[in-house]
């Protein structure tokens, strides 16, 4: 089995893995984690699960608006605008890779992005006229919808700038110029290329399907990746090949949520849009998330099985050691230490509660025993049932719970097993 992994599936793995795309999707994306997580932090305080805390804030007024309001609106000014940092980072990422200054890319990349997006707002009043405003910053394409639009855009502008100046096709200015001034000159020219041919598209795609590039992209391509995304069927396998992966000593979680972290960031962003128009429904939402993934996959049932049952020497001292570690969501002291790397006995356990936990917490989301996911993102190294009352409530918590304890019950007959060949060991 390890020679066939390692001859017929690890190299196409690797080789997609290590595309200049790839890396700069999953490099970028890291970038938006800060606003996330702060968004996330003020959406908690502006929405309260105690109502009378939540009337508190109501009530208290700062000048004309409300202390909710007021966290409400930083959530919005850092979690709507994901797909805008998005779209710098990665084609930041892809040029800097390349070897070229990359800021001006950057910048000519957020100009695309935002030649496609839609620039208009429509009211309709209390009359029935629908008021149209123009030449806005639309709030609705700068968060979850436009996530997969952005990826694309700062993918092919990263590229594109890359190939320019590989070209060599740029202004070059004498020594002495300052740096500063002498990078401005060197974007100017692939800046003017790609915004022209941005704007060439842009008319395309008007002409063609009456649409703007963005909202083209969300329908063609995006709405159809966040359904699949969105599917039992992808998180099962998902959570099979990540540990798999890790099985030949390989960073699975590195390597599966570089691909899908963009998707299920939009799935839960556009949750929390639902939410707020009082439409989130598991019609219209969606259950697989970045917190799904994130909050109910772990080892700490190994952990627990060796600080409290083992009789070895070997695996007492592994529990000891690896239970830190393991209640931060920290895998490695377990997968090196047992170890499951190349162990054909810990890795059956290994794979299966995983996917057995998916199966858990999809069901529970489905027949609404559970919350579906929204805005609040809480680091992946948040302990268990503590994360679970923040990205949903106390009934998330209640299911990380039974999960850790199917966990351990899972676990348990097969680390019986190498515990008794490792007692063996320490008799002999």
């Amino acid at each position: 089995m390890e020679e066939f992994v390692q001859k017929n599936i690890m190299p196409p793995v690797m080789k997609l893995v290590n595309t200049k795309a790839i890396q700069a999707m999953k490099d970028g994306m890291i970038y938006t984690i800060p606003l996330i997580i702060t968004g996330s932090i003020f959406l908690i305080l502006g929405q309260l699960p105690v109502q009378s805390a939540q009337d508190y804030l109501n009530s208290v007024m700062i000048g004309d608006i409300s202390l909710n309001s007021l966290f409400l609106k930083a959530n919005a000014s850092t979690f709507s605008i994901n797909a805008i940092i998005a779209v710098v980072a990665i084609a930041y990422v892809y040029i800097k890779n390349e070897g070229y200054e990359p800021l001006g890319g950057a910048f000519v990349a957020l100009g695309s992005f935002l030649l496609i997006s839609p620039d208009t707002i429509s009211t309709i009043l209390d009359s029935g006229e629908e008021v149209v405003a123009g030449g806005v910053i639309n709030k609705g394409w700068t968060g979850g919808k436009a996530m997969i639009g952005s990826i694309i855009v700062g993918l092919l502008v990263g590229w594109a700038y890359s190939s320019i100046l590989k070209r060599d096709i740029r202004i070059k200015m004498p020594d002495g110029v300052p740096e500063g001034v002498s990078n401005a000159f060197t974007a100017l020219i692939p800046a003017i290329m790609i915004i022209t041919g941005t704007l060439v598209l842009e008319g395309i795609f008007h002409a063609v399907a009456s649409q703007t590039g963005m909202e083209l992209i969300y329908t063609v391509i995006g709405a159809p990746l966040q359904n699949l995304s969105d599917t039992y069927g992808a998180i099962m396998l998902v959570a099979f090949l990540v540990h798999f992966l890790w099985f030949f000593g390989v960073h699975g979680a590195t390597l599966i949520s570089g691909i899908m972290t963009p998707m299920w960031t939009a799935n839960y962003m556009e949750n929390q849009a639902l939410y707020d128009a009082g439409n989130l429904t598991l019609q219209t939402g969606h259950i697989v998330t970045q917190q799904f993934y994130e909050n109910m996959i772990t080892t700490i049932g190994i952990a627990i099985y060796c600080l409290a049952f083992a009789k070895s020497s070997q695996y007492k001292a592994i529990g000891g050691i690896a239970i830190g570690p393991a209640i931060f969501n920290i895998n490695e002291p377990i997968i090196f230490g047992i170890p499951i790397v190349m162990n054909p006995i810990a890795a059956v356990p290994f794979m299966l509660v995983p996917m057995i936990s998916t199966t858990m917490e999809y069901v529970a989301i489905a027949t609404g025993l559970c919350p579906m996911y929204r805005g609040i993102y809480v680091p992946w190294t948040t302990p268990p049932i503590i994360s679970g009352f923040l990205i949903g409530d106390w009934r998330t918590a209640v299911l990380q719970a039974l999960v850790l304890v199917m966990s351990v019950v899972v676990y348990t007959p097969f680390m019986r097993v190498l515990d008794k060949q490792a007692v063996d060991d320490d008799d002999w």
